[in-house]
């Protein structure tokens, strides 16, 4: 019924989502990466705070009073002193800075990979339409964020009022102690603070990345037809694959029934393979294949085999290697030189011994015949 329906009940294929990927719709969550920016931050400060402070100092103290000789106010002063201090700012900031955009470049690297295109940036006409915005504001999909984006917010209100609740003795301290004691204190307390909410954030994230990744492959999935005529379009026709696969037999077939017939002997597995070579000394360096197949076109050759009288040698391991190791019209690699001469020996044996047996039985026939006439000319 869902499939005449024509609902979406199959997963998405390899094509579709390499389609969705190259129009940029791939599945991804901003709240990991807002943690992973948190956390990076918080950790920099930890790091880097102290020499952050200092510089600051430093900036500060150097713009009021110039180095102990103080600063002017009048016009030919002020240019020279907003200039030193947006350089040594941006030296400052500079490396900090580009060390949070390689964090967050690399957070969207991990969900995403390597992806550069232009598609989500083209203008398009339906995201101008107020109708269509309002059903994006009221559809389902909005809602569920909205209540989940609100269940996220008390969460993290609820974890960073018990962490505030937890320094509420060390704030009340607060007035008898020096400043610097004071900054430790409240430093130590929005670290800590930082460091939960990182944490939360970094699980939250982690948990709306694999949800977006399920979710993802449920708005590409796709209807039987839908992959049927996918399908279709990347093999071709079925009949024409068909005929093509039935005109390639046949030329299979009149391939083998032209070179088997020359083959000095047929190597079988015994049912699943078979392999015919051909070994002439004067015009080849060593055994050449000029037949191969698998089951039906390996019966086939067995066959065609039997009736042009070429010797069947049953060896599987030699079989299975040939039939895999070697193309039609190639020489035998040389790890099967002695399996191959073994066999070239014992059919080149049995040729021998025919021929013999051939050669017995016609002169016992023409001695025969000789008595008869003899037998009769006296009579």
């Amino acid at each position: 019924m869902a499939d005449e329906m024509g609902e979406r009940t199959e997963l998405p294929t390899a094509r579709r989502m390499s389609e969705a990927r190259g129009k940029g719709q791939v599945a991804k969550s901003q709240d990991l990466s807002a943690a992973v920016d948190l956390l990076s931050g918080v950790l920099l400060l930890v790091f880097a705070g102290g020499y952050i402070a200092r510089s600051f100092l430093s900036i500060m103290h150097h713009s009021y009073t110039a180095g102990g000789e103080g600063w002017s106010t009048d016009a030919t002063t002020i240019g020279p002193l907003s200039r030193m201090i947006a350089i040594e700012t941006a030296k400052l900031l500079g490396p900090l800075l580009l060390v949070t955009a390689i964090t967050t470049a690399f957070s969207q690297f991990l969900q995403v990979g390597w992806l550069l295109t232009a598609k989500p940036l083209e203008p398009k006409l339906s995201k101008l339409s107020p109708i269509a915005g309002v059903k994006r504001i009221l559809s389902k999909r909005s809602l569920v964020k909205s209540a989940v984006n609100s269940v996220k917010l008390v969460f993290i209100i609820a974890v960073a009022s018990g962490v505030i609740m937890s320094f509420v003795p060390r704030i009340i301290g607060l007035p008898t102690l020096t400043a610097p004691q004071g900054m430790i204190v409240i430093a130590r307390m929005m670290f800590i603070l930082a460091m939960w909410l990182a944490v939360i954030l970094l699980l939250i994230g982690l948990i709306d990345w694999i949800y977006q990744k399920w979710q993802h492959k449920e708005e590409l999935k796709m209807t039987k037809q839908q992959v049927k005529d996918e399908r279709r379009s990347m093999e071709g026709d079925p009949q024409v694959k068909g005929r093509r696969m039935q005109m390639m037999r046949d030329i299979f077939v009149q391939q083998i029934q032209a070179n088997v017939p020359t083959a000095d002997v047929v190597v079988t597995n015994p049912t699943h393979f078979a392999v015919a070579l051909r070994y002439d000394t004067d015009t080849m360096r060593a055994p050449r294949v000029v037949a191969k197949g698998g089951d039906y076109m390996a019966q086939r050759i067995r066959l065609v085999a039997a009736s042009a009288g070429v010797p069947i040698v049953e060896r599987p391991p030699l079989a299975r290697g040939l039939y895999f190791g070697t193309e039609v019209g190639q020489e035998i690699s040389p790890v099967y030189y002695e399996a191959v001469a073994e066999i070239l020996a014992y059919v080149y044996r049995l040729d021998a011994e025919a021929e013999r047996s051939n050669t017995k039985t016609s002169e016992h026939a023409r001695q025969t015949t000789s008595r008869t006439r003899e037998t009769v000319g006296a009579a």
